[in-house]
């Protein structure tokens, strides 16, 4: 780290020792929020933010985000956590309570095209991604100079169908050593097994350079040409097994007419994904998003 993003990050994490973040999900029903909003009252601690949503009110599924601020912080988590496990037994909450200044750790997965991982460099860089890029791991050599350029350990690791068993368990050896929250794949065009996908459940970013669900699989952009589309634009999504269908995080678009040819749309396409991926890892970052089923409640 340079000098700037060393002391953005002591400004970050001394601003932020004293907040947390409860992510609640639920069956709806009368109280929650009076019960959630009590138990913070009684531990002296003050809401800085609060969303919610429900699918139904009458016992649809209830969602929620609040932030709140409360002294000395560092010395009441075990109290918090313990003492909210009863408000959650009254509600079979599922829940998380997650602290603002403890910065998540990434691992961002590249192959040859290297516009997605730059604009997340740049963004942590500038201070504006609050979370650590751990390392990246890449298939290709590509992106070594630029990466380690930026003090962040590069791993290239030849990858294909025939040894993808072999590859991931090197790959999860490097994920444990450096204890990484969320694995990002910025352009890493490499099937990933179940195993794998599962261990990472809902911590699995990827970028897919069309507006799912049109042109699902590769080769979208001249898919797209072929087609004759008068629109393109790019989808991050939470990886599951089934090829460019999981929990969809962000999409964007832009308009494109017949004298744009297939490398037309392809530049136009990798500004979107850029833009669109960095959307997403911020929010997942900033606690923004729950699952549920196959869609994502964002807030």
């Amino acid at each position: 780290m340079n000098s700037y993003q060393i002391n953005h990050l002591q400004s970050y994490k001394e601003k932020n020792k004293n907040r947390a973040r409860f992510l609640i999900q639920c069956h709806d029903r009368q109280g929650i929020v009076a019960a959630v909003s009590q138990f913070l009252f009684e531990h002296d601690a003050n809401i800085i933010d609060s969303k919610q949503y429900t699918l139904d009110p009458e016992g649809g599924e209830f969602f929620m985000r609040i932030e709140f601020e409360c002294a000395n912080l560092e010395n009441q988590k075990g109290v918090l956590e313990k003492d909210f496990q009863q408000v959650a037994e009254k509600f079979n909450m599922s829940w998380k309570l997650m602290y603002v200044e403890q910065f998540k750790n990434m691992a961002i997965f590249v192959s040859k095209e290297v516009h997605c991982l730059l604009e997340l460099l740049w963004e942590w860089q500038s201070g504006d991604l609050m979370g650590n890029i751990a390392l990246v791991i890449s298939n290709h050599e590509n992106a070594r100079e630029i990466v380690e350029s930026h003090g962040i350990p590069f791993y290239y690791i030849p990858a294909n169908k025939d040894i993808r068993n072999e590859v991931e368990e090197e790959q999860k050896k490097l994920l444990q050593e450096y204890n990484v929250d969320v694995v990002i794949l910025a352009r890493y065009m490499q099937i990933l097994t179940p195993e794998f996908v599962k261990h990472f459940e809902n911590r699995l970013i990827n970028i897919h350079h069309s507006f799912l669900p049109a042109f699902i699989g590769a080769n979208p952009y001249k898919r797209a040409y072929q087609r004759g589309v008068k629109m393109i634009g790019a989808t991050s999504h939470y990886v599951t097994n089934d090829l460019d269908e999981g929990p969809i995080i962000e999409q964007d678009i832009e308009r494109v007419s017949h004298e744009d040819n297939e490398a037309d749309l392809k530049k136009i396409g990798q500004s979107i994904e850029r833009s669109v991926l960095a959307r997403a890892v911020k929010w997942h970052l900033e606690d923004r998003i729950l699952v549920h089923e196959n869609k994502t409640i964002i807030f």
